[in-house]
């Protein structure tokens, strides 16, 4: 059953990705758009994840430095 079920998963990851395609161009005029929208979609997602990093890395960095403050005086 679970091999059976496999198969059907393939079969439809497929059958989705050859259709994929074929629905993106069948609106040539909205294509360019839709690419346009898309990229700015996923610029905004890396720049988020980016300021995510930085405030993370920022955040370390100010506890290494308060550890050590803190064993210099102790």
């Amino acid at each position: 059953m679970k091999n059976l079920k496999d198969k059907m998963y393939k079969g439809l990851a497929v059958a989705t990705m050859a259709a994929m395609p074929a629905v993106a161009l069948a609106d040539d005029a909205n294509l360019l758009e839709t690419i346009k929208t898309e990229i700015s979609g996923l610029k905004a997602g890396v720049l988020a994840i980016g300021a995510v990093v930085v405030g993370i890395s920022i955040a370390f960095a100010l506890v290494r430095i308060g550890k050590r403050g803190a064993d210099s005086v102790g």
